[in-house]
């Protein structure tokens, strides 16, 4: 069975130019966030429970309302804790399937909510992407075109950097060039090795 390694980090931290460079150089990656939207979509069943639980203005044409269920559980926690019990097992599976047909040493699972809901405790390891506030929040405006108040308030719904710092095994400090994210990510790989 192959390794997982976690990989997290807030908006704008650049953990998914991390996972890309990763895949560059032969690990593979599920991604979390990008399997759960496909999922969403496709899973007839999920569909069922999320329109029972946000009402039939959660899928539009057929397809998962992002604005609209955001809108619906942003700040409304027992809401969104409802809507995840749903995804999340069903996200838990997919990336199990996925599992079984890997044959690499490791393998990295890109999540934005690791810590969170805890994921890191199926994983051997844990690899946060982290970077000032201020630069997550200009890379987020730029990439995002979102105001500074959204980016800011999606922000406050994420754990602090603080305490994913804490609870992180591996942390690439992401506050400088693409160059030094690079290297940066070029040790990590070296020091996975070693340590292994």
């Amino acid at each position: 069975m192959p390794k997982i390694i976690g990989l997290t980090g807030g908006i704008g931290s650049g953990k998914t130019s991390v996972a890309k460079l990763l895949e560059e150089k032969g690990f593979p990656v599920y991604y979390s966030d990008t399997e759960a939207k496909n999922i969403v979509n496709k899973d007839s069943v999920l569909q069922e429970m999320i329109t029972a639980l946000l009402g039939d203005k959660a899928y539009k044409d057929g397809l998962y309302n992002k604005k609209y269920v955001a809108e619906k559980v942003f700040n409304n926690t027992d809401l969104l804790q409802q809507l995840n019990a749903l995804i999340h097992p069903a996200v838990k599976l997919d990336f199990q399937n996925w599992l079984a047909s890997q044959t690499s040493e490791f393998v990295f699972k890109e999540t934005a909510l690791l810590f969170e809901l805890k994921l890191n405790q199926d994983c051997y390891k844990s690899l946060l992407v982290t970077a000032d506030d201020n630069l997550r929040i200009k890379r987020t405006m730029d990439r995002d075109q979102k105001t500074y108040r959204e980016i800011e308030a999606i922000m406050q719904n994420q754990m602090p950097e603080k305490d994913k710092i804490k609870l992180a095994d591996f942390i690439i400090y992401n506050n400088s060039s693409f160059e030094d994210l690079k290297e940066e990510t070029d040790l990590f790989i070296d020091n996975l090795n070693v340590s292994d």
